[in-house]
């Protein structure tokens, strides 16, 4: 098997998706965000771009003339129509991107033995197919709240899943209620298991 085992990173805001991303490239992963991937598409995909001001108007740009992802948050969180409308043009080149970047992987003449991306909303796009394994990070709501950025994260929420089905369908799964070295004794823990799969 040439092609990395190909693992998401999912769960709540505030769970620690990306501490356990970060995790895994400390342990020799090859690591991947579709939030950095949004944010590349917004800054350099000039079809992405054209879509967001013909829907949006200029108001979504900032003083550089480059479109804001705070504005357009601050748009699509109060507007579910706006907010599926955006994700339709946002998954299918996330989801290409992610792809081209894993293919890129298997071309290396040693490729690593594990890809991570970070997925937030993995089971909710049914995108657990394109995946090896599943990792799911969830963490007590008291917690998240003093993690997220966000009064109320579960405002942002309530298309999710809830964090007891996540867990009951990922094949690895951490509650993140302890210290960043737990966290990081978890996903050693996780790759061991994972570079067996493709140990000869």
């Amino acid at each position: 098997m040439t092609r990395p085992v190909a693992v998401a990173i999912t769960g709540s805001i505030g769970a620690g998706k990306t501490e356990a991303l970060q995790a895994f490239a400390r342990h020799g992963a090859a690591t991947i965000s579709s939030d950095d991937i949004v944010h590349q598409l917004l800054r350099e995909d000039a079809e992405v771009r054209t879509a967001l001001l013909e829907r949006f108007g200029t108001g979504i740009l900032d003083d550089a003339g480059n479109v804001d992802r705070a504005a357009i948050s601050s748009i699509v969180f109060a507007d579910p129509e706006a907010l599926a409308w955006l994700e339709a043009l946002l998954h299918p080149r996330v989801v290409a991107h992610y792809l081209d970047w894993r293919e890129s992987l298997a071309q290396l003449p040693e490729p690593p033995a594990v890809s991570a991306t970070e997925v937030p909303l993995l089971y909710e796009v049914g995108g657990e197919t394109r995946f090896d394994a599943v990792v799911a990070i969830t963490a007590p709501d008291e917690v998240r709240r003093a993690r997220a950025r966000v009064s109320s994260p579960e405002q942002r929420e309530g298309r999710l899943l809830s964090d007891e089905e996540k867990l009951e369908r990922a094949d690895f799964a951490y509650v993140n209620e302890g210290t960043l070295e737990q966290l990081d004794d978890f996903v050693a823990e996780t790759m061991r298991a994972l570079v067996a799969r493709v140990a000869p």
